[in-house]
């Protein structure tokens, strides 16, 4: 395996790991050194299939007492987060390739003219929905500390750097190295999800702020040189929405009350950053030369520009300080807080407008279009927050009110008598509530965010989305609640179809609301609707919930069409393959033809979030990524399948399905496995996110969200839930004689391509020896034949692939993101056996706590998830 990863890199990594070596020297003596850097090299071999030093880590942990056990834990855990932290550096600050250039040279290839791209530039969008699913493992403290010290990195290797600078930067690496040693690096308390919202303002201020108006200018640069085509100072290729403080299904800790914090901390963090722009713009707008336009405004004043931007900061800092009044309690005029992104615009365009009339065009396109730009995407009020409710919980709304009005229960109602109902309430111009009317807590609360998403601006919000919807009943409701409790704008309303059965029958419900005349109208034209990647998965494999998923899609697409109306697929993909994870590149041009025509609306969630867009530089590369992927199929569409294609898929995907049902659904013995092989039990304890790890307390595996239940598969290195009764469907077919046929779908067709190269990226994290090291100490006799016949699927699958694929070894395509995996192997293979010891005696202790094992456990599945990744 060639070993291409820059020497710069693995230098760095070692000079980190030493840092912190001698941190461990100064705080607990050359003795535990040595120790750990005995544990570090045993685990390197046996990662390399050395039995012995796997022996040898098993002996030594079994001796070591609990608190011993922790210190190994986060020394390991710390080695992992440093080597992360230095190839994220690395690849913020090496661009190997440059993704605009690679398109252009694709449609160079292709002739494709000047008006074909900017018929695909107008069209280009994308929009990054920020989410706080408990998968980011790590502290916001800490977090903090990372990317000073990226900072650090990056200083550290200008080769113009004095001997007395470097050493500056050397002392200033170890002083982060130590403060993160010395940090708790687990919550005691869960976030709440105000905290989660801060965070996501946090990137955007710290990343986005920077990196969205720098992606346009070269974006826009290199349009220009190309094809001599700008893009317009309106150009808004980026939008950001969030989920943190508006995502309230099966999350109890997301009010009304919250989600009205969480808008108004995000206007202030808002006003916050455009008065620093602004109170810039004050101080380098100096000149005196202005149009008549600014001078009727300003009268005599000799710094025109100053005078004009005077105001509009006092505006802004009158919000910001207002909405921190308000917040604590104080009565305040908010009629004196910036409320639409106009107010921004008016007096920032007529100073750029005057500059370029008075011949000042370097100085217009400088800081003062990076703050228009920066105006466009972000707006006053930061980010455009969604509201997600489940489906249930509006209907019973209407149960509870039917009830009260003497008309029965709406929920024993036919699908017809309901969609009745809801429009001839919506037709009419009476209310429907009673003044009086005292509902349940829980129905008061939907009211209650009804009323918060009326009080507040449109361009606050992005759009309300009803998880496990299923009726076009479902988004009628919506509607008719919006409106009754005083929404006057038409805010969209996105179902989002989950399991598998929902996302076959989208498009029956999309056509079913598109044949009502009050609902085409209502639109105005488009549609919104989210597609669920984690729980189709979960409900029936990858393989099957990834076929699904492109033919809803490409239904929904023949619907949209079929009404003249705009469709925008919402993709609600989390980081691993078993939620939708892929890379941008591949998972953009694997989607049906014409669904990418209304736009391309994302998720972006967990730790994810920090390794895409956690410094500008590698947001700028991720936004790059998006938008030429993005491009070339608006271009250059993948290929519709050939009938063929698509019944040998159909019979893959069916065939997958059920092997993966006859195991997590029909074997008895499934559950009692999974609870014990795996830390599921204990991964409950572990305070990530806001949201509890379950939609109903009481359930059973079930009701276990979609992110632990693949997040604990990841901990054991079994990573089931992601290839789990694919491969044996394959060879199924190749029994059947359809080998050529698939080779024909590999070389020629991007989905099913994709499929195979997100199960390649699988294998080479997976690692059925590590799967068998748990299921030695922790899962009964009874049960081991369970693990035994996964592993062998699990090898075979591994075999099959690679004999399809024609490589010799997994992720032969991949080979940096291989050898980056390599890196962190060596620091991961002392924490699985760890963990396993630490499994063992928290279990052997029933139901009595033990604060240090338990935090012990916590920083080994902590790091695991660092070295893994894309956990969640």
């Amino acid at each position: 395996m060639p070993k291409i990863l820059d020497s710069q890199l693995k230098e760095t990594v070692r000079s980190l790991g030493s840092t912190l070596g001698d941190m461990i020297r100064a705080q607990l003596g050359d003795e535990w050194l040595q120790r750990i850097e005995t544990i570090r090299l045993d685990g390197r071999q046996s990662y390399q299939g050395d039995s012995d030093c796997s022996d040898k880590l098993k002996t030594l942990f079994s001796e070591l007492e609990d608190e011993q056990l922790l210190v190994v834990g986060r020394a390991f855990s710390q080695f992992l987060n440093l080597a992360n932290i230095a190839e994220q550096e690395f690849n913020s600050a090496n661009h190997d390739q440059d993704s605009i250039q690679e398109l252009f040279n694709h449609l160079d290839k292709d002739n494709v003219s000047a008006e074909t791209f900017e018929k695909a530039v107008n069209q280009l969008s994308i929009e990054l929905v920020l989410t706080a699913h408990p998968t980011e493992v790590t502290r916001r403290t800490l977090i903090h500390k990372h990317s000073e010290l990226a900072q650090c990195l990056r200083q550290i290797h200008q080769t113009s750097l004095s001997d007395i600078e470097r050493d500056k930067i050397r002392t200033r690496i170890a002083d982060l190295v130590a403060q993160a040693w010395h940090t708790e690096e687990i919550r005691t308390v869960r976030p709440t999800p105000v905290d989660e919202a801060r965070w996501g303002f946090s990137v955007v201020e710290n990343s986005l702020w920077e990196a969205v108006p720098d992606f346009i200018r070269e974006l826009s640069a290199k349009f220009e040189a190309k094809y001599d085509l700008a893009l317009p100072l309106d150009a808004a290729p980026v939008k950001i929405s969030s989920w943190m403080g508006g995502d309230r299904d099966g999350n109890p800790f997301v009010t009304s009350k919250v989600t009205q914090q969480v808008l108004l901390l995000a206007r202030k963090r808002a006003a916050k950053l455009f008065a620093q722009d602004v109170d810039m713009l004050q101080v380098e707008l100096s000149m005196s030369d202005c149009d008549d336009t600014i001078r009727a405004q300003v009268g005599d004043e000799l710094e025109p520009y100053r005078a004009l931007l005077r105001p509009l900061l006092t505006t802004l800092t009158n919000t910001k300080n207002g909405i921190a009044e308000f917040l604590n309690g104080e009565s305040v005029d908010d009629s004196k807080w910036i409320a639409s992104k106009e107010e921004l615009l008016t007096p920032l365009m007529l100073c750029y407008n005057s500059l370029q009339a008075c011949g000042m065009n370097v100085i217009a396109d400088g800081r003062l279009l990076d703050t228009i730009r920066r105006v466009h995407c972000f707006g006053v009020h930061l980010l455009k927050l969604d509201i997600r409710q489940d489906s249930e919980r509006h209907a019973d709304v209407f149960s509870e009110l039917t009830r009260h009005l003497g008309m029965g229960d709406y929920a024993n109602w036919s699908e017809e008598d309901k969609q009745a109902f809801l429009l001839k309430e919506l037709s009419s111009k009476r209310p429907l509530f009673p003044a009086k009317w005292q509902p349940s807590a829980d129905v008061q609360e939907v009211i209650d965010t009804c009323k918060v998403v009326a009080k507040h601006s449109e361009e606050g919000f992005g759009i309300y989305i009803i998880s496990m919807a299923s009726l076009p009943s479902d988004v009628l409701s919506v509607h008719l609640l919006l409106r009754e409790f005083g929404v006057t704008w038409p805010m969209p309303v996105a179902p989002l179809f989950e399991t598998l059965d929902d996302l076959n029958a989208a498009s029956g419900v999309i056509d079913a609301l598109m044949n009502i005349d009050w609902y085409r109208g209502y639109i105005q034209g488009h549609q919104y609707v989210m597609i669920g990647y984690s729980d189709s998965a979960k409900d029936a494999g990858a393989m099957a919930a990834g076929w699904a998923q492109y033919e809803s899609q490409e239904a929904l697409v023949a619907v949209a069409e079929k009404f003249g109306v705009e469709l925008t697929l919402f993709h609600g993909r989390g980081g691993t393959i078993g939620r939708g994870g892929l890379p941008a590149h591949a998972a953009i041009l694997s989607q049906p033809p014409g669904s990418l025509s209304g736009g391309f609306r994302v998720t972006e969630q967990g730790e994810t979030i920090r390794y895409k867009f956690g410094m500008p530089q590698l947001a700028q590369r991720s936004l790059s990524l998006y938008a030429s992927a993005i491009l070339e199929a608006l271009i250059s569409p993948p290929p519709a399948p050939k009938q063929e294609w698509r019944d040998l898929i159909t019979e893959v995907a069916a065939n997958a399905r059920d092997n993966y049902r006859n195991t997590v659904r029909h074997d008895e013995n499934f559950v009692p496995y999974f609870r014990v092989a795996t830390p599921e039990q204990e991964l409950g304890k572990l305070p990530l996110g806001s949201r509890p790890a379950k939609r109903k307390p009481s359930g059973g595996i079930e009701s276990l969200r979609a992110i632990p239940w693949i997040f604990a598969w990841a901990q054991t290195r079994l990573v089931l839930p992601s290839w789990l009764g694919a491969m044996k469907s394959v060879q199924t077919a190749i029994d059947a004689g359809k080998r050529p046929l698939i080779d024909d779908m590999l070389q020629n067709w991007p989905f099913f391509h994709s499929r195979f190269s997100m199960l390649d990226m699988v294998f080479g994290k997976a690692d059925p020896r590590i799967s068998a090291e748990y299921d030695k100490r922790l899962v009964p006799e009874e049960l081991r034949h369970l693990g035994d016949a996964l592993r062998d699927e699990l090898n075979m699958s591994m075999s099959l692939l690679l004999d399809v694929l024609q490589q010799k070894e997994v992720m032969e395509s991949d080979l940096k993101g291989n050898e980056s995996m390599n890196i962190r192997a060596g620091y991961l293979q002392p924490l699985h056996f760890l963990q396993i010891e630490l499994l063992e005696r928290i279990r052997a202790k029933g139901d009595e706590a033990d604060p240090t094992l338990e935090r012990a456990m916590m920083v080994t599945i902590a790091g695991i998830a660092v070295g893994m990744r894309n956990t969640g």
